[in-house]
């Protein structure tokens, strides 16, 4: 099977009974990821059938959005103030971090259900009865039947806080098409993408938000995604008065454990899963990665009051203590009823609740020495030693 680009618009038209995508940047980068699957990805049955319908899907999703913003556009109007950020590599604890912090009731974030499923936008009154939430806990539950042993490693609802890189799938720029597939010339391009091209993919991002918070608002957004660190850049700037919490954890801990993901979950697409390759595609692009967003920190003295470091060790030995620390940071009410509301999601989501996370560097063809050499900046930064023998 070939995924084919017009094909594939001309299907998700007919299906929304709508022609309009808006921007048509998105099309080069949709070529170049629909080329590297076809090149690159291997797919199974299952991919054959589910690659064109996540596409499908995410241009309808595209359609209906730009349709809803020309008819209501004052979504665009909506103010998005001090939003707050958390990246970091894969596996330093963003996810339990973001999940603790969306407990806050004064915090709003992006929940899967409505990310998957944005139009028509989700409005207070049905937030917690609509009828997608239902319908993407079926495909969540679809996934774990494929690749059971994906519930340890990412656990996922429809009402659990989504990251960013599923809302810039609709500008198809996004390494969670990378999670889900051997992609690597698709991969290399979005690497290598300026600062201007993701300034385009923030706008359409703070769109997404806007439109998310029409009918249901919250006091500040808070986001999260290890897609950041590829453009944070571009980030500091489409956001000027952002605050970004970077979680840090050693990338020779880390780096495994993000290849075992995007094993376990592109095994459910493809049955040519070979370890030693994603070790090393895993170890390229995200030693890339943070070193890059290592050298932006740097180079941005000005944005240096932005930044709240938060090291993984501290956050699962006594997360309370840590949250704690950051509401202080961020000038933040850390009440009696926060801080309840805090305790009893920590008390209800225990570490390995779904089962063990079991990896090595070893089984990805990867070793402690290369890891540390590829993030010499970041170690050097952040306080981490060559692992020892």
């Amino acid at each position: 099977m070939t995924l084919n680009p017009e094909q594939i618009l001309d299907a998700a038209a007919q299906q929304a009974g709508l022609s309009d995508f808006g921007d048509p940047a998105f099309r080069e980068p949709l070529q170049i990821l629909l080329d590297s699957i076809n090149r690159d990805a291997a797919l199974n049955a299952i991919g054959e059938m589910a690659a064109p319908a996540m596409i499908q899907e995410t241009l309808v999703n595209r359609l209906q959005l730009v349709d809803t913003w020309k008819r209501y556009p004052e979504i665009g109007d909506g103010q998005i103030r001090r939003p707050i950020f958390i990246l970091g590599l894969s596996r330093t604890g963003t996810t339990a971090l973001h999940a603790l912090l969306a407990a806050d009731p004064a915090h709003r974030t992006p929940l899967s259900w409505e990310v998957a499923s944005p139009c028509p936008p989700p409005e207070r009154t049905t937030y917690e009865s609509d009828p997608r939430i239902a319908q993407n806990d079926a495909r969540f539950a679809m996934v774990y039947e494929i690749v059971p042993e994906f519930r340890a490693i990412h656990p996922m609802g429809a009402r659990e806080p989504q990251e960013c890189v599923a809302i810039t799938v609709h500008e198809f720029m996004s390494v969670q098409f990378t999670s889900t597939f051997r992609a690597n010339a698709y991969w290399d391009w979005l690497e290598a993408q300026d600062k201007n091209r993701w300034m385009g993919v923030y706008a359409f991002h703070r769109r997404f938000l806007q439109h998310l918070q029409w009918k249901c608002p919250g006091e500040r957004w808070v986001l999260k995604s290890p897609g950041h660190l590829f453009s944070l850049d571009a980030l500091l700037d489409a956001y000027p008065d952002a605050v970004i919490i970077q979680t840090h954890r050693h990338p020779a801990e880390v780096m495994a454990s993000t290849a075992s993901l995007h094993a376990v979950l592109r095994s459910a697409y493809s049955d040519d899963i070979q370890p030693t390759a994603i070790g090393a595609e895993i170890l390229q692009h995200f030693s890339r990665a943070i070193e890059q967003a290592t050298s932006v920190r740097a180079h941005r003295p000005q944005d240096a009051h932005r930044f709240i470091d938060v090291y993984f060790r501290d956050f699962l030995a006594d997360p309370m203590a840590c949250v704690g620390r950051l509401y202080e940071q961020l000038g933040l009410p850390f009440t009696d009823e926060v801080r309840a509301r805090l305790q009893a999601h920590v008390a209800a989501n225990p570490k390995d609740r779904h089962g063990t996370h079991t990896y090595t560097l070893a089984e990805y063809g990867l070793t402690g020495d290369a890891v540390f050499e590829a993030c010499p900046s970041y170690c050097e930064r952040f306080g981490f030693e060559r692992p020892r023998k």
